[in-house]
């Protein structure tokens, strides 16, 4: 008898792969250092975490070191983070800062610039172009047509993507530069109940509806309210100074802008409690003004 014959199976290429790689967007706080002292950064972030309550437990945070030229000690710092119930998951630094975090398990990270927007003034009576430009930052996807992305959220840690509009070239032989389009916001057309959060990246968002205390809003751009702002909200979330928040009724857990935040404890300024209102960024101070007669 000849030598017997083991038969090898080849694996089916229909066989459910154990796992796959899909990308993700990723809403993450950017916590940035301005001192290489790790004791007082450590007590910075204490008293942070104190004023903002609960709004910043569990989030993923990218720890920015980038303005440090003198090594921290990065085991200290992570440790103080994940105690305040943060989870570290990148760094934006360079040289020994970068590998010294590396070292304590933080991989590098690129977060990228915060949005630009242009200076807009009022157009004075005749001079409006035929062809309407609303100035804003747009990215361009010129396989769709401008239109308005809808989101609705479903868990606490949903973040969302909108589509993008698209440019018109100028007619031929024209030396008009051709319009540039704004990007179409976000537009929630629900309320938003606590425990959930919106991210309406690059763009604005609009929700039309209440947004419940324990719900967050976020944008890069500017948020608009229709309906009671109870909850959270957060404009120019990648450091945009020049965006606002604008709701029908304040009365909100916290505010933010460009990373500038208030809690608030207490009842606002009867003025804009309750009442139309606008926040916007004034250096390091947030302004409430009210959009009432």
């Amino acid at each position: 008898m000849g030598p017997e014959k083991v038969s090898k199976k080849t694996p089916s290429r229909k066989t459910t792969q154990a796992l796959d790689f899909k990308s993700a967007t990723l809403y993450a706080i950017r916590v940035v250092l301005h001192s290489p002292d790790t004791d007082a950064l450590i007590e910075a972030l204490a008293q942070r975490m104190n004023d903002a309550g609960a709004f910043f437990e569990n989030e993923p945070v990218v720890v920015d070191a980038g303005q440090l030229d003198e090594v921290i000690d990065w085991p200290a710092l992570l440790s103080a983070l994940r105690s305040h119930h943060l989870h570290p998951v990148g760094v934006v630094a360079e040289g020994a800062q970068q590998e010294a975090a590396l070292a304590a398990g933080l991989p590098s990270v690129d977060v990228g610039g915060a949005p630009v927007r242009p200076d807009t003034k009022p157009v004075a009576e005749g001079d409006v172009p035929a062809a309407a430009v609303i100035p804003d930052k747009a990215h361009v996807d010129p396989t769709r047509p401008p239109a308005a992305a809808s989101q609705t959220p479903q868990s606490s840690a949903e973040a969302a993507v909108p589509e993008q509009g698209a440019t018109d070239a100028p007619p031929s032989g024209s030396a008009q530069a051709a319009p540039t389009v704004a990007p179409a916001a976000m537009i929630v057309n629900r309320p938003l109940r606590s425990g959930q959060r919106v991210y309406a990246r690059d763009t604005d968002l609009i929700v039309i509806g209440v947004v419940s205390r324990g719900a967050e809003v976020i944008a890069d751009g500017n948020v608009h309210v229709y309906g009671p702002l109870r909850g959270k909200a957060m404009a120019g979330a990648r450091g945009d100074a020049r965006a606002r928040i604008f709701t029908t009724e304040l009365d909100p857990e916290l505010v933010a802008i460009a990373g500038v935040y208030r809690v608030i404890e207490t009842k606002l300024d009867a003025a804009v409690h309750n009442k139309p209102a606008i926040v916007s960024l004034d250096g390091e101070s947030l302004q409430f003004e009210s959009l009432g007669k």
